[in-house]
């Protein structure tokens, strides 16, 4: 049994530690002692946590990573003056399809994602513009800031964009990427996912959240899907197995919903995270 000193220095020992030092079981353990008393906070009739802490200190630059001053009304038309454009005309359903982008097939497992974009009362939220990006199933971006040492794909670029239908779904046919070494800590792992922006009327209504896939051994060791202390709220983020999606011979396929609002609404993340 660990003595109350033995946790106190341990606890000093990762306050000196910097992120590339500190080891995964040293990011472990603050995940779990934080977890533990968000469990006995709970317990205790305290609220609910359905979205990600501002501030998880397993998850090092999340201290960097949200507004510090009051939040200021802005004009849309002016920041849409300054913000990204994301094509220069509507969006073509095989722009949907991330694998026929190139002159070749991209290599690895396809896959077809599939669900809605769903309001809190359940009701589509149709005309929705869906953007995705992600790793090639090596675990590697089109980005000249990724020098992670794995292949990349000329065939894949790993970016798509759909708009929902009247019914709020979407539909994308994909590689399912592969996990990537970042620079949390050492060692450190991120679980194959793929990041999903949405857009409102305006570039200032934007979500940006990300998709897991079930069962991944990386879960429990990673700070972005664990800084959602509560165990629901991250299930919500990770698609279902469907059989019913998955094409003979094909590709196989997994239902996402994502829910913008209410007690079942789906995480969405600060814009910079990795």
């Amino acid at each position: 049994m660990e003595t109350e000193e033995g946790v106190i220095q341990d606890s000093l020992v990762i306050e000196r530690l910097d992120a590339a030092e500190a080891s995964q079981d040293h990011i472990s353990a603050e995940i779990e002692s934080i977890h533990a008393a968000y469990r006995t906070s709970v317990d205790d009739g305290g609220a609910e946590e359905t979205q990600p802490r501002l501030d998880f200190s397993p998850y090092r630059s999340s201290l960097l990573r949200h507004p510090t001053k009051n939040l200021h009304h802005t004009d849309p038309e002016t920041i849409e003056l300054w913000s990204p454009a994301f094509g220069h005309q509507d969006v073509h359903p095989l722009e949907s399809n991330l694998t026929i982008q190139h002159n070749g097939e991209p290599l690895g497992e396809r896959i077809i994602v599939r669900g809605r974009v769903l309001d809190g009362d359940g009701r589509p939220v149709r005309n929705q513009l869906i953007e995705v990006w992600q790793a090639n199933s090596a675990g590697r971006y089109i980005h000249k800031r990724d020098q992670h040492p794995a292949p990349i794909d000329p065939n894949f670029t790993g970016v798509g964009r759909a708009i929902t239908g009247d019914d709020g779904s979407y539909e994308f046919l994909t590689i399912k990427p592969g996990p990537y070494p970042w620079k949390n800590h050492f060692n450190a792992w991120r679980p194959a996912h793929i990041h999903f922006s949405l857009f409102g009327t305006d570039f200032t209504q934007r979500m940006i959240t990300q998709m897991y896939f079930p069962g991944d051994p990386l879960f429990a060791l990673d700070p972005i899907y664990q800084s959602i202390t509560d165990p629901l709220a991250r299930d919500r983020l990770v698609a279902a197995y469907d059989h019913s999606i998955t094409s003979h011979e094909w590709a196989t396929g997994y239902n996402w919903d994502i829910v913008l609002s209410g007690s079942n609404r789906t995480w969405m993340e600060e814009e910079d995270a990795e």
